[in-house]
């Protein structure tokens, strides 16, 4: 797929230390289901097996558009990473501009930093380390201990909505509105090891690496669905071992989809187009280093 540009144009349907353990954390920067206020709204069903089918949706709709924001506590320490761009849920194929957090005097010291999302790897460029300028860094999701949940800074959207194929308890909170759309509000739990069973083929290697590497398998969420079943916006609290300072890193990971049916174009990188060296060590704050550009 190197070098290849792909369009999909879908029907409109409306509407890290702390960052060091996330993108490193960049790459070094209850209850029983179909009970209680479930019965109140007949469309809701059971909310074991509609979160199930909730990536299912979202293949059925095509493709959308994607807002991000992880959020990470460790020693008394908190930043957030925001990223938007569209996502085309048949190809599994996405394009997101990644901007890190500001430092304490309210400057960016680095770029945004955009990133490609395709089935078994991330592509990032802008991603500092000494990468230059004009090339992209290539990392195998699988190899990452999280299965890239959190090393870049935001979640695979579709991989988000894969988290969900292992709920193993849930309850339907009720109706709410998210940016304007009515959705039906679940909360519960998903066990990675059981989602990565049931994902497709392009996250399961990635999942199961996560059920490995994070401190828990188990993920609590709130999820949003609007009546089609798609998810509207679905929210994760992860942790896993800070490495650099030891304790927990805490990580809250958002993801908003809105404008079904957006065109999405992404083009990969070519092979001369991707970095070959090895990234320098980031330090505290920034996407982290440690790994190789090329597999």
């Amino acid at each position: 797929m190197v070098g290849r540009e792909r369009e999909r144009r879908g029907r409109k349907a409306g509407a890290t230390s702390v960052v060091g353990a996330v993108v490193g954390v960049g790459l070094a920067a209850t209850g029983c289901s179909g009970q209680g206020a479930a019965a109140q709204d007949p469309r809701s069903g059971d909310p074991v097996r509609v979160l199930h089918r909730a990536a299912d949706r979202l293949v059925a709709a095509g493709s959308s558009k994607a807002r991000t924001a992880m959020e990470m506590a460790s020693g008394g320490t908190r930043v957030t990473i925001r990223g938007e761009g569209v996502y085309d849920f048949r190809e599994r194929l996405g394009r997101l501009k990644v901007k890190l957090p500001q430092d304490p005097a309210g400057t960016s010291g680095h770029r945004p930093i955009t990133e490609l999302l395709t089935p078994g790897a991330l592509f990032m460029k802008n991603r500092g380390a000494g990468v230059p300028d004009d090339k992209w860094v290539r990392v195998a999701t699988a190899t990452l201990s999280d299965g890239n949940l959190v090393t870049g800074g935001a979640t695979d959207p579709f991989a988000a909505a894969e988290v969900l194929r292992g709920t193993r308890t849930a309850t339907y909170v009720g109706r709410t509105e998210v940016a304007g759309t009515a959705v039906r509000h679940y909360r519960g739990t998903a066990d990675l090891a059981r989602a990565a069973r049931d994902a497709s083929d392009g996250n399961r290697a990635a999942l199961s690496a996560a059920a490995e590497g994070f401190a828990t398998a188990e993920v609590p969420f709130d999820a949003y669905l609007d009546d089609a079943g798609r998810i509207r916006k679905v929210r994760h609290r992860f942790s896993f071992a800070n490495r650099q300072g030891g304790g927990t890193v805490a990580v809250a990971s958002t993801t908003l989809l809105y404008d079904f049916g957006a065109a999405v174009r992404v083009r990969l990188p070519e092979d001369e187009d991707i970095y070959a060296g090895r990234i320098a060590e980031a330090p505290d704050g920034e996407p982290g280093g440690g790994v190789d550009g090329k597999d």
